[in-house]
């Protein structure tokens, strides 16, 4: 071919041969553009080297009006990617092109050709499409007078003596071939749409012949493609996933995995991420029953996972927080007991410390329990004696729950106490709350509760319920202290509650 003729006896002699040979040729592209003919290809479509080369191979030539061509180019080209993808030949019993011929006053007519095809592709030394040889027989006087002796009583001795039946044949296996080719594209199409990620690998190395978009999402779009497991993902490889795959391949039965853990590469260059797999590996076998791949089909339910996960965590610690809260009211009901002899006014008691703790719990739910606001715990607790008569002042402080729970019991003790014998039972009484955060690093809680304006105060001659609740929370369950003053010129309370308690439990 004088195109690619290298200097040189041998290359010249073979690119001789090949211009010289009675049968067109062509060479392509991966691309299906023309990189080389013979001369026979040009004198069958009666064109020019100059006009062709580097064209791409549908473009190249006009097909005339009215023509068939989108229906053949179709055939042509599916066939030749067909070669190109596969690297093997691919061969086109029958396929109708329309070639002008031009009249001695200039014009052109256009002539209906059939030809047989054969594409071969031609590999570099990497195993590389370099070129797609295209090799064509002219058949079309033999389909002119097989399709003129189509009479119906001579039809079938013709055909025999024709070679019409071989051609019947091709053609009815070219269009059963069509219907094959539409009806892979269409298993293609939904092998790659599915919702969940596939893979095909083969042999006993596992090697990446085919996977859909979902795969290629879960692995970090990573390039697999013809490259065994161990290399495509090295991480899979010791966490047991290897082991599935060769006994699947070895054995023939199937293998299922549930919610399995694997650390996988998502993103290029990123560190390892834990997901959760619903798969399974089925053998895929070969004519003789052997197992010749596997068929890898399968969900990512890492989500799902994660979120039952924290479903449960949330279970846990509603149940944790009940049997809290449920020792709470017991405690409560009990030491409210021990002081009111009363039934009456131990329900009263009673009944306005659960409104306390219920207040505290309405605060922590709407934060969905991470915690509830130093302020807004006082403002609930203190909000029936009006917002006049106590005044808070500190800055932001957010109590964790426990904490909130605790501080929440104390502050209702501290204004019912103060309502029925200190500030609060005398018409010009306050309570000033004051409270700072020291310590950055390690916080701790300084809240000083004041009481002025009240009736003078002496020291009780016994704990009450009300100091014990105090004194047993800070110490118990805050791990903090307090310091109860009950001065003539009023009560004072003072707290020092580490905040970081909970988080270090």
């Amino acid at each position: 071919m004088k195109e690619l003729a290298k200097s040189g006896g041998l290359a010249v002699e073979l690119a001789s041969a090949f211009d010289a040979s009675p049968n067109p040729y062509v060479l392509l592209t991966p691309e299906l553009r023309i990189a080389g003919v013979n001369q026979a290809y040009l004198d069958v479509t009666n064109s020019t080297r100059a006009a062709i080369i580097g064209e791409p191979l549908f473009s190249a030539f006009d097909s005339g009006p009215g023509d068939e061509a989108p229906e053949n180019v179709r055939q042509v080209r599916a066939s030749l990617e067909r070669a190109r993808d596969s690297r093997q030949r691919d061969h086109l019993p029958l396929v109708k092109f329309r070639i002008p011929r031009p009249l001695e006053d200039g014009s052109k007519v256009f002539e209906d050709r059939y030809w047989s095809a054969t594409h071969t592709p031609i590999l570099d030394d990497a195993g590389k499409v370099r070129f797609i040889l295209q090799h064509t027989t002219d058949i079309s006087e033999l389909q002119r007078l097989r399709e003129r002796s189509r009479a119906p009583e001579s039809a079938s001795a013709i055909d025999v003596m024709l070679g019409g039946a071989v051609l019947g044949r091709a053609e009815q296996v070219q269009e059963a071939n069509r219907r094959l080719e539409t009806e892979r594209n269409r298993l293609m199409d939904m092998f790659m749409q599915a919702p969940g990620f596939v893979a095909v690998l083969s042999g006993p190395d596992h090697v990446f012949q085919m996977h859909n978009a979902a795969y290629a999402q879960l692995i970090g779009h990573r390039d697999i493609s013809g490259k065994p497991v161990r290399e495509a993902l090295p991480e899979v490889v010791s966490q047991g996933y290897w082991e599935f795959l060769d006994s699947v391949y070895a054995t023939g039965e199937p293998h299922q995995g549930r919610a399995s853990e694997l650390q996988l590469q998502r993103k290029p260059g990123s560190s390892l991420e834990t997901v959760y797999l619903n798969f399974i590996y089925q053998p895929i076998r070969d004519a003789t029953g052997a197992v010749a791949g596997i068929f890898v089909q399968g969900y990512d339910v890492t989500e799902t996972v994660r979120s039952t996960d924290r479903q449960k965590l949330m279970i846990d610690e509603l149940n944790h927080r009940v049997k809290n809260t449920l020792a709470t009211v017991q405690s409560i009901a009990m030491q409210t007991a021990r002081s009111h002899g009363d039934p009456h006014t131990f329900a009263a008691g009673f009944q306005a410390r659960l409104l306390a703790l219920s207040h505290t719990h309405d605060l922590l739910t709407r934060s969905h329990w991470e915690g509830a606001d130093l302020d807004a715990i006082l403002q609930h607790e203190t909000e029936a004696h009006g917002s006049t008569r106590v005044s808070v002042n500190g800055p932001h402080v957010a109590l964790p729950p426990a904490a909130a729970l605790s501080l929440g019991m104390i502050f209702h003790e501290l204004a019912t106490n103060a309502a029925k014998y200190g500030a609060l039972s005398a018409p010009d009484g306050r309570v000033l709350v004051d409270w700072a955060l020291a310590d950055q690093t390690r916080p701790r809680l300084q809240l000083v509760w004041r009481e002025v304006g009240g009736p003078s105060v002496t020291p009780p001659g016994r704990k009450g319920f009300g100091s014990r609740l105090i004194e047993r929370n800070v110490r118990h369950d805050l791990a903090g202290e307090v310091e109860l003053d009950y001065a003539d010129s009023g009560f004072t309370a003072t707290f020092s509650i580490p905040l970081d308690r909970e988080q270090g439990q």
